[in-house]
């Protein structure tokens, strides 16, 4: 059998490598990004870059949909030039952007207008982990359209998870980068207790990397800053983001997320001093630890 049609909409650091990875497994691929440059080497590849969103669902079977925030993704799907304008009645609409529960819900109850299954589809992982095929998949929605997506997503993580109905997805997301950003901010604070308290910081290192301390995340953070390379996998302004996201959802759980709102402020203090852009490992930074 023929593989599916797919489109990915987005092609920033993670949606650009996984449609380099459908592309390199033999999916028929249509792309769409706002920045038209950045799609010229997918179209090198034998990618079909439409000129909207609308014309890339056109295309597809598949869409999925790798942008910013909830203010990207609507633009993405919604409007005259948006993707469920173009998206064919049975579609299977995936929205793997780290987004808030309610816009979830918001889009699937449109994508449902139109006759389409749609999967909130979050995922773990970082650029070289979406290019090789390694991301893992935090799915909610339907078991039908789980089903439905194995044959794209399997290519595309190492691990496929359906948590749920509609939003368990985002929101595991969203639970698992705020624990991240309340590690990554109390590790940067510790450093800076480090450096101002006189400790050697090289010795402490060999400490810190070799207890209980020592998390994939930690580590990463540790690599950073020995290289002094700060070049974004995961940017530090999506990091603030996400906890923003969290303590949001917690809140309308009735729960107040009593570590993330410091943590917070932490990630909001670093994107003051403009270092959004570099990777969240550059919180570091924020507090002259480098």
């Amino acid at each position: 059998m023929s593989k599916p049609r797919v489109a990915v909409l987005g092609l920033g650091i993670m949606g650009g490598g996984i449609a380099s990875r459908l592309l390199s497994t033999g999916f028929p691929l249509a792309v769409f990004n706002r920045n038209r440059e950045r799609a010229q080497k997918f179209a090198d590849a034998g990618a079909f870059v439409a000129a909207s969103p609308r014309e890339a669902a056109a295309r597809a079977d598949i869409v999925i949909s790798m942008v910013a925030d909830d203010a990207a993704s609507r633009n993405i799907w919604l409007g005259e030039n948006g993707a469920l304008a173009g998206a064919s009645e049975g579609s299977l609409l995936l929205e793997s952007s780290t987004l808030s529960v309610g816009w979830i819900k918001e889009l699937y109850a449109a994508a449902a207008g139109k006759d389409c299954d749609f999967l909130d589809a979050p995922v773990t992982g970082t650029k070289p982990h979406a290019a090789s095929g390694e991301l893992v998949f935090m799915v909610g929605g339907s078991v039908a359209g789980f089903d439905r997506a194995r044959e794209v997503l399997s290519v595309l993580g190492r691990e496929i998870l359906h948590l749920g109905p509609t939003g368990s997805g985002a929101l595991v997301k969203l639970i698992n980068n705020f624990v991240c950003g309340v590690q990554a901010a109390s590790f940067a604070e510790a450093m800076a207790l480090v450096k101002t308290s006189g400790l050697d910081r090289e010795k402490c290192i060999a400490v810190f990397s070799s207890s209980a301390l020592a998390s994939p995340l930690i580590k990463r953070m540790l690599a950073a800053l020995a290289a002094d390379d700060f070049a974004a996998n995961f940017p530090l302004k999506l990091m603030t983001k996400d906890i923003g996201y969290a303590i949001h959802e917690a809140a309308e759980c009735g729960l107040s997320l009593q570590t993330a709102k410091p943590a917070l402020e932490v990630f909001k203090h670093a994107v003051d001093k403009g270092l959004g852009d570099q990777d969240f490992s550059a919180v570091l930074k924020s507090f002259g630890t480098r």
